[in-house]
Parts: structure tokens; sequence; C-alpha cells
């Protein structure tokens, strides 16, 4: 089992192309009623088995951006981490995630511009060898000359 890695900030100054963090979670039915809570989004294929079983699902999954949020909690608390602004994000969802699902999430460093501090990651979800969710977020990264 992968361990969630360190939190806090790397500065643009510090990031290198190829760089990569990753957090993971096991999605709880708990987790999928907060998210709907605070989202408002109560569609019953998230809530509700018997709904959810005569869908193309044919059960419950959780929300795609219930685990599109693990990715802003990569960006936000380790690449580049504390700091960082988010300034866009595309993600295409490509698998359902179900509860007790094990989601890693993982970032990694496509392109820096230094001069305007913007940082291009590449972003994916995965459950097992099966990718869910990927896409690509840009990002105003904390920099040393601005603290």
């Amino acid at each position: 089992m992968l361990d969630n890695q360190p939190r806090g900030t790397i500065c643009i100054e510090d990031l290198e192309i190829g760089m990569s963090r990753y957090v993971q979670k096991q999605v709880t039915d708990r987790d999928i009623e907060l998210f709907a809570e605070v989202s408002t989004d109560f569609n019953p294929v998230h809530l509700d088995e018997d709904y959810a079983q005569d869908t193309m699902f044919h059960g419950r999954i959780a929300h795609g951006m219930l685990t599109a949020s693990l990715i802003s909690a990569v960006i936000g608390e380790q690449l580049p981490g504390h700091g960082t602004i988010y300034l866009g994000q595309n993600l295409k969802f490509m698998a359902p995630v179900r509860p007790g699902d094990i989601v890693i999430a993982e970032v990694a460093v496509k392109d820096i511009d230094h001069s305007r501090r913007r940082v291009t990651l590449e972003c994916h979800c995965a459950v097992g060898d099966t990718i869910v969710l990927k896409g690509e977020a840009l990002v105003l990264a904390p920099s040393r000359k601005f603290d």
C-alpha cells in the first residue's frame, strides 16, 4: 500500500519537469454522502443502490467531482502545495469509482513558465490499474521571490 506523501510547499524555483506527487484515499459511503451534502448533488446514482442497479453502472458510484477533488488535494497540499492558486483544470472521466475503491490521484509537472509563475500539471486518478480520470491543470505556483 502506498502512503500519502508529505504536505507543504514546493516553490516554483525548485520544481522540475517530471516531478510528481500523489495521494491515495479509500472512497467511503460517508464520503459520498458528505459530498452530496456539500455539493447539493443528490443524484440517486450516488446514493440509492436500487436506483443505481438499473443504470449503465449497475450499482452506486461516487461523484466524478469527488474523485477530481483528490487532484485538488495533491495540488494544494503537495505539488506545488500551500500557496498554489488554481487557474484552470480540464478533466475526462474514464471509468466509475465505487464505494470502497481506493483511488490514487497523481499530479506531475509537465511545463514551467518561470516568468509568469505558471505551471502545467498532468493529472490522473486510478483505481488499481484502471485510469478513472485524467486531465491537465494550470496553476500559479508559490515563489520565494514573493514571500
